[in-house]
């Protein structure tokens, strides 16, 4: 009966402890409710804090949905949501309607956003129980969002950086395009098989277009794009009745083959650059650098892609209104070293023939130049190239899309004034001193076995000194010269002309060699080295910077390529002193006078420089490619050092057919500068 009546006695106590808890304040409730939404639990909200009008009028997916939706499309974060205190007497009267200064901050995918509102509690009671409930609408998202209103995302679409030249000539530009496309109504459909053709689709494509729904007979349907450097092709096709045109904005390479090694292409992403790019914001239908500068450059050529957030407004006619933006960021405008008329200058020069060429500015270490020939229109892979014309290219015995300047050749008999410098600061080779020399061939003696050397003009007059060895370009003079010097003065002397090391070139360009390993196992191979055979090699840059020592008395420049560098950067030094380099400069101007270069020897350029002829081995019977160099410059204002090499010459004068093309570009040049 006792423990009856304490239990009884319990249940009292707590009901009367039940009955004196005080009802919330409305600072408390709005406290509540306002941790709820910077965790962006809006279930809890809607269940909890809304009033019931509120609740009429707006449902869970206009309020719990609409909301997680937009906190993950609008990628919102860092929402801070805070209360203006109200005074600590304040009365509250469950009659009147109680209003807080709430302060909204968040950060979007657009930028941050902030807004100030007024929150209204309202007493009622919600299932038999009495409280205090919010009232909310849209607004409290945004200040400007109504119910029927939406809310958009837009892009702004920036704008890819251009790649100028010295001069701010277009190398890589924003600029226009064609869209060829047809007039159903006024299409010679006899001549589809044609049209088809010239423009790289099938006809079942254009059958395809021309069936689209929304075609009418006097509309444009479109059905390919075209570069600007098609301009030719494009007269032609619009020939064709029904056949026309609409300019768009498009990718342009003014300078098309010319410089298409160099300024590379943009194309369509692929999945693989997708893959490796995925959190640099890269799109499938984005453009992207695929080579050359376009892709080298592509971190600074991209531009960031600017976002808006807006409502839009069910009224017709009405504007949207802007929540929050993040401006686009186009890419850089870059500048080159590049000359890019010399270097159209020299491409044509070049005849289509398979070669490389490089420019320099020998007082500066810019790079003027970097030539590859033949080449291909960078336009047409930025546009899709079929899979015929790309089986065409790659299968072309000229190899147009192999990249010359980046490779590395035998150099020839351009080798031998590098060899003389190594020799005249070795002390070894003394320009003045005769050498008797008779015969085509010569070996040291019978430990050679079988190898000789030989040389091409065994009519030239003894005693053979540095000036007629050079002019008769005679390999035996430099084969004793090399074994006089021996093999590690010759290998440290070529050293300090690079060899051995990559060039501190923007490019990736193939390091110049003495040979496979570095080392010269025996004396054949120090006498073909000395005169660029053997296994040595040189990239066509390397070989024009070689060449600035005898022009800057021993010094060679870092090559630079963009504008931005510093100019003038010494990479070597002290390569030769400058009375060699003094005896150089005579020498080089008398290889163009008195030598076999004589297309070089203009009236009114006063070209100095080195002929050369590498013959590579053939692999079966008959003779060996041969490939022919020209380094040269205007022995009196030596502002621009040219190299240059066209392969196979065995049939076309060797490397006399090379000086020829090399003295047209100095006579456009010099035109162009009077």
């Amino acid at each position: 009966m006792r423990n009856r009546l304490l239990t009884l006695l319990g249940f009292c106590f707590l009901f009367i402890l039940a009955g004196c808890e005080k009802e919330p304040t409305p600072v408390e409730r709005l406290e509540a409710y306002v941790d709820l939404w910077n965790k962006h639990d809006f279930t809890q909200m809607y269940n909890q804090f809304l009033t019931n009008e509120t609740k009429q009028e707006f449902d869970t997916a206009n309020f719990i949905d609409r909301q997680d939706k937009l906190i993950k499309d609008l990628a919102i974060d860092d929402l801070e949501v805070t209360y203006t205190k109200p005074d600590q007497e304040t009365e509250w009267d469950p009659k009147e309607p109680a209003a807080f200064n709430i302060q909204v901050k968040m950060n979007t995918l657009a930028g941050p956003v902030s807004f100030e509102k007024k929150l209204v509690f309202i007493h009622e009671t919600h299932d038999e129980e009495e409280n205090w409930f919010a009232n909310w609408d849209p607004s409290f998202i945004f200040p400007e969002l109504d119910a029927k209103d939406t809310v958009g995302i837009a892009t702004i679409e920036s704008k890819r950086g251009e790649i100028l030249d010295r001069n701010d000539q277009p190398i890589a530009i924003n600029g226009k395009g064609f869209e060829v496309g047809i007039v159903p109504g006024k299409f010679d459909d006899a001549r589809k098989a044609e049209f088809a053709k010239s423009i790289g689709v099938t006809p079942e494509f254009i059958d395809k277009q021309l069936n689209q729904s929304w075609v009418k007979p006097d509309y444009f349907v479109p059905i390919a794009k075209m570069a600007r450097t098609d301009a030719n092709l494009l007269d032609s096709l619009i020939a064709i009745p029904g056949v026309t045109y609409q300019k768009t904005p498009m990718r342009e390479y003014p300078y098309g083959e010319a410089l298409a090694h160099l300024s590379g292409y943009i194309g369509k992403i692929t999945a693989e650059q997708l893959e490796e790019k995925k959190d640099q914001g890269y799109k499938e239908s984005d453009l992207i650098g695929r080579q050359g500068l376009e892709r080298l450059l592509e971190d600074r050529l991209r531009g960031q892609d600017g976002i808006r957030i807006f409502i839009k407004k069910p009224d017709v006619g009405a504007e949207p209104v802007v929540i929050a933006e993040k401006p686009a960021t186009d890419g850089e405008t870059i500048h080159v070293t590049i000359d890019a008329d010399l270097q159209k200058l020299i491409y044509d020069s070049m005849k289509g023939e398979p070669g490389t060429s490089a420019a320099v500015d020998p007082k500066t270490g810019e790079t003027l130049a970097l030539v590859s020939s033949p080449s291909f229109d960078p336009a047409h892979f930025m546009l899709g190239m079929s899979g015929e014309r790309y089986k065409q290219l790659s299968e072309d015995p000229l190899q147009p899309l192999f990249n010359r300047f980046a490779a590395a050749y035998a150099p020839g008999s351009t080798m031998k004034p590098i060899t003389a410098a190594v020799g005249m600061e070795v002390g070894t080779l003394n320009p003045a001193e005769g050498i008797v020399i008779n015969g085509r061939t010569w070996q040291k003696d019978a430990s050679w076995g079988n190898y000789k050397v030989s040389r091409l003009h065994p009519e030239a007059p003894n005693p053979m000194d540095l000036k007629k060895a050079l002019i008769y370009s005679d390999n035996i003079y430099f084969a004793q010269q090399a074994l006089k010097m021996g093999r590690q003065p010759f290998i440290d002397g070529v050293h300090k002309f690079g060899f051995g090391e990559t060039m501190p070139f923007a490019l990736n360009l193939s390091a110049s060699q003495i040979s496979n390993d570095g080392k010269i196992s025996s004396e054949g191979q120090l006498a073909d080295s000395s005169f660029g055979q053997g296994q040595m090699l040189t990239n066509i840059l390397h070989l024009a910077s070689m060449y600035e020592a005898f022009l800057t008395d021993g010094v060679i420049y870092k090559p630079t390529l963009y504008a931005e560098e510093e100019k003038g950067q010494v990479w070597k030094k002290d390569v030769l002193s400058a009375d060699h380099a003094s005896v150089m400069r005579s020498n080089l101007r008398s290889v163009v006078v008195d030598g076999f270069a004589q297309a070089a020897n203009l009236p009114d350029i006063p070209l100095a420089g080195k002929t050369g002829t590498a013959e590579l081995k053939a692999t079966g019977e008959g003779r060996g490619q041969e490939n022919g160099f020209f380094v040269t410059y205007n022995s009196e204002n030596p502002t621009l050092l040219l190299a240059m090499m066209i392969e196979h010459v065995e049939d076309n004068d060797g490397s006399g057919y090379v000086a020829a093309m090399a003295a047209e570009v100095f006579k456009a040049y010099h035109a162009k500068l009077q």
